[in-house]
């Protein structure tokens, strides 16, 4: 039987070859030593208390990397978990804003797709609760092998509602390995989080720069967007896969979204840009465009922001 491969709406959009990744290992040796790691995310002290009392209020809080708590209508929604202290050779550069034991109950998962820094198999297995996994399509054979049962499995724009909460698949313009075997093998995109009168939410994933950010925006109507701005450099072999902070904020005018929340950034050294590189690149071209100020929140690890209403964002 023949595997199911996966494409992007732009199919010239495709993964780097064994080549381009060698070139741009050469070409990284000298560069990384110049490199200033002395900025890092800041990290807060997390209010646990209300974490885990919280039932009625929609609420977001960054851990770290792709992974948000986000509290809705009642449930407590993680995006793409993962508390690992190394990817490959590279140690974790600043701690989760929450310890994984200090983690309130969590009832979704949304995993955006396979690859190790967004799919941590040992974290999704530490996590508290009773979790149902919502995962691209292609995914959840493997996620049962791994030991998971309750699980959703959707296709880009297909949907599921759980206690009224209404989480839609959307695209993205990125690709998917774990082996050597299996590259594009299950799907990948973002996340739409709605219920009315409930402020919406968008977690874009990992996307290189692309049209179908207008075609998310004219869908949904989209308070909260979760962007992606690091692993962009060199842009010549990133460009495909991970927006620049540039792109990000226009994938964000793209969407139509009322407030831009960086991600993708600070946890690992996963390309050859730093943390203060995003946010400075981020912030110039917020000033650049003329932005309200109230439209970009730049949030350290561990600290909550709560929505009243969608009418409040």
């Amino acid at each position: 039987m023949i595997a199911m491969r996966y494409e992007n709406l732009d199919t010239t959009a495709v993964p780097r070859t064994f080549k381009e990744v060698r070139q741009w290992r050469r070409e990284r040796g000298g560069k990384m030593k110049q490199k200033d790691y002395s900025y890092t995310v800041p990290v807060v002290e997390p209010d646990l208390k209300f974490l885990h009392a919280n039932k009625t209020i929609p609420s977001l809080t960054w851990i770290g990397h792709s992974t948000f708590l986000i509290q809705h209508s009642g449930l407590n929604i993680l995006t793409d978990p993962i508390w690992a202290e190394q990817l490959a050779f590279q140690r974790r550069m600043v701690k989760p804003g929450i310890e994984i034991s200090d983690v309130p109950p969590i009832d979704i998962v949304l995993i955006s797709h396979s690859h190790y820094d967004h799919l941590n198999i040992k974290s999704l297995k530490e996590l508290p609760g009773s979790i149902t996994i919502i995962a691209p399509i292609g995914l959840a054979d493997k996620l049962r092998r791994k030991g998971f049962s309750s699980l959703i499995e959707l296709d880009w724009w297909e949907s599921a509602t759980i206690n009224g909460v209404k989480f839609t698949f959307v695209p993205s313009q990125h690709w998917t390995r774990r082996t050597l075997t299996d590259t594009n093998s299950s799907h990948w995109g973002g996340y739409v989080i709605e219920r009315a009168n409930e402020p919406t939410f968008y977690f874009a994933g990992d996307s290189g720069y692309f049209e179908g950010f207008k075609e998310i925006g004219s869908r949904f109507q989209i308070d909260v967007a979760l962007m992606p701005i690091g692993a962009y450099d060199p842009e010549w072999f990133m460009g495909p896969q991970h927006v620049t902070p540039e792109e990000a904020l226009q994938a964000f005018l793209d969407v139509r979204a009322r407030v831009f929340v960086p991600m993708h950034y600070g946890s690992y050294r996963l390309a050859d840009d730093t943390p203060k590189e995003a946010l400075d690149r981020l912030h110039a071209e917020h000033r650049r465009l003329k932005l309200p100020s109230e439209t970009l929140m730049i949030m350290p690890h561990g600290e909550t922001k709560t929505f009243k209403s969608a009418d409040s964002v």
